[in-house]
């Protein structure tokens, strides 16, 4: 027999930034050029549009940050 049952480990799937739709804070930091304290200080706000929690786990929602972005004057 060729081990016919054996498990095939998973290939993992790349996706670029540019092309997810939720970033975590490194690729949030990476992407937009804004220090990870600052996204975390930004995220914790309760009025903030661009942070998805799940769980304890904050997700950056890649496109309202580049809206938040593009019409905030300074941060």
């Amino acid at each position: 027999m060729d081990n016919e049952n054996a498990a095939i480990p998973a290939k993992r799937i790349e996706v670029p930034v540019w092309e997810k739709s939720t970033l975590t804070l490194d690729e949030a930091a990476a992407y937009s050029g804004i220090g990870k304290n600052k996204l975390r200080t930004l995220t914790d706000k309760e009025d903030c549009n661009f942070v998805l929690w799940i769980g304890s786990k904050r997700l950056i929602k890649r496109e309202m940050l580049d809206e938040y972005i593009r019409e905030a004057f300074s941060i």
